[in-house]
């Protein structure tokens, strides 16, 4: 008789995997006067995170707010070979989900996050590595990444095979 299938306890523990998107879906409008030349994603967390959040970086880009999570935007990417804590929501393109679907609907006027924070500088982003130490510190999460996200290089590649950090030695302007 074929014993079922289980995981060996000793294996780190899975990815979790940001949830598909339509394509479709609204996306978080970043204001024009900024560039978003890396693209961008944007990370949910619970609001009651947000004020310890906002006060503790040294520094924040643009942040959206609804009535269920703030969102920081990040540059795309920034789930590469890190595991977000449970807590958190990953939104690849910054495009947020059908409320339709969810458990609960949001109140009318509610569903869609307004800009509640803009840096004073040219850039959107909030930098996503003091962030997801943060946000692990906060909900009591051990940091977790993996280095299988990255090519033999040492770089992260993207799903379109592109790295996202240059080669070691490369020039930097």
């Amino acid at each position: 008789m074929p014993r079922p299938h289980s995981r060996d306890p000793h294996s780190p523990r899975p990815a979790l995997r940001p949830a598909p998107v339509r394509r479709d879906s609204p996306r978080l409008p970043i204001p024009p006067h900024f560039p978003t030349s890396l693209g961008h994603d944007a990370v949910g967390t619970p609001r009651e995170h947000g004020e310890s959040i906002l006060d503790s970086l040294p520094r924040v880009g643009c942040v959206f707010a609804d009535d269920r999570h703030w969102w920081w935007i990040v540059p795309s990417g920034s789930h590469i070979g890190i595991t977000w804590p449970p807590s958190t929501t990953y939104a690849i393109g910054a495009r947020m989900g059908d409320p339709s679907w969810t458990a609960t609907r949001p109140k009318p006027g509610t569903d869609h996050p307004r800009l509640i924070h803009s840096p004073e500088d040219g850039s959107p982003y909030t930098p996503p590595i003091p962030l997801y130490f943060l946000t692990c510190r906060l909900t009591g999460s051990s940091p977790h990444w993996s280095l299988s996200a990255l090519d033999g290089a040492g770089t992260a590649a993207t799903p379109s095979g592109r790295t996202g950090f240059p080669p070691p030695g490369a020039r930097l302007h």
